[in-house]
């Protein structure tokens, strides 16, 4: 289960985008306890599918969200599902007309420079605003959050992630969000190396993704790795590295295996990497997209331990940092000195 909270006090709410990952968060809301009071997609058959499906009367349905604004007293809670260029400017509308809260979908946004306008628009009008991560909820990292606590590994040195050709924006952004939540330290540098060609979006032909090799550093000097290249066709598993064992997760098949040195073992050097040890297996249940997002919507309704608007600006200045690199000599970019990275607008889905 991704939260104890099964319900919301919210009583009203309107979506913005229909799609496959907006009926996800309609789902999660009416598993809240929450109706829709408006949807919102420049699809009429987009809409009225979702529409139908969620109980939203036709006067609730909208192919403009100015017009959806327009007519519907503040809302609860609004949801930006769209496709990511579209995120700045809906968020701000939502803060501006009145919103109590809003969830927007990763990646927060196009550019660094958009994240830092919806953060500072959502502050203006005293609006919550939540970024779709849900890596925290989910029971593998709940479990590693766990272990790390306990002291069983001793300090997370690396985090390693090794998949296939997932995207960097689309699915990678996740874990830089994951590696923050983990460390509880935000990045400050990161390399990148893209392989192959840009990778096109099942979204349309104006948005692309990358895929190759990335690498974050926090100030304490840990480490998150991505091997996410374009010859790599399957799987999702990730590695964990402390000074006194590892974690071994096998996203797809819902396995993690915990090995550490014996405690008596611990104060022998780095180098003895083969004293004695002990071995657990935990496994846990595939997460689908509702569960997680569910999770994320009852955190933020309860205010607290949800992904910020600042942690998802985190990791939109990450992926920038890793464009940077990648495409200027594959030296370190420190997320803080963006220069005109911070301005750069991205096409990402």
């Amino acid at each position: 289960m991704m939260t104890d909270r099964k319900k919301t006090p919210w009583k009203k709410a309107a979506l913005i985008g229909g799609g496959r990952m907006g009926c996800a968060h309609a789902q999660a809301l009416r598993e809240l306890g929450v109706s829709l009071s408006a949807i919102c997609d420049i699809n009429k058959d987009s809409c009225d599918a979702a529409g139908e499906a969620f109980g939203v009367p036709e006067s609730g349905r909208f192919l403009d969200a100015a017009a959806l604004f327009d007519v519907m007293d503040p809302f609860d809670v609004v949801v930006v599902a769209t496709t990511s260029d579209m995120h700045k400017e809906l968020t701000c509308m939502a803060a501006q007309a009145g919103a109590r809260n809003i969830l927007c979908e990763k990646p927060m946004a196009v550019s660094v420079r958009d994240c830092d306008l919806m953060i500072e628009a959502c502050a203006a009008a005293g609006a919550g605003l939540a970024i779709n991560h849900q890596m925290r909820f989910m029971e593998q990292y709940r479990l590693v959050k766990k272990v790390l606590a306990q002291g069983r590994l001793g300090r997370l040195s690396s985090m390693t992630v090794v998949a296939g050709c997932f995207g960097l924006a689309m699915n990678a952004s996740h874990y830089f969000e994951a590696f923050r939540y983990l460390t509880d330290c935000a990045p400050v540098s990161a390399w990148g190396w893209f392989s192959g060609e840009p990778i096109p979006s099942p979204r349309g032909p104006l948005f692309f993704d990358q895929a190759g090799d990335f690498r974050i550093e926090n100030d304490p000097g840990q480490r998150l790795y991505l091997s996410i290249g374009a010859d790599q066709g399957h799987g999702m598993t990730v590695t964990y590295a402390g000074a006194h064992g590892h974690i071994f997760v096998d996203e797809l098949q819902g396995e993690a295996i915990i090995t550490e040195r014996r405690p008596k073992f611990r104060e022998m050097p780095m180098t003895r990497y083969g004293m004695p040890w002990t071995r657990e297996t935990r496994l846990f249940s595939q997460a689908d997209n509702v569960g997680p997002t569910k999770a994320v919507l009852a955190a933020l309704a309860a205010g607290e331990n949800y992904p910020s608007g600042e942690d998802g600006r985190q990791v939109v200045a990450s992926l920038a940092a890793c464009y940077s690199s990648a495409e200027n000599g594959h030296g370190s970019v420190r997320l803080d000195a963006l220069g005109d990275a911070r301005d750069r607008i991205f096409p990402w889905a």
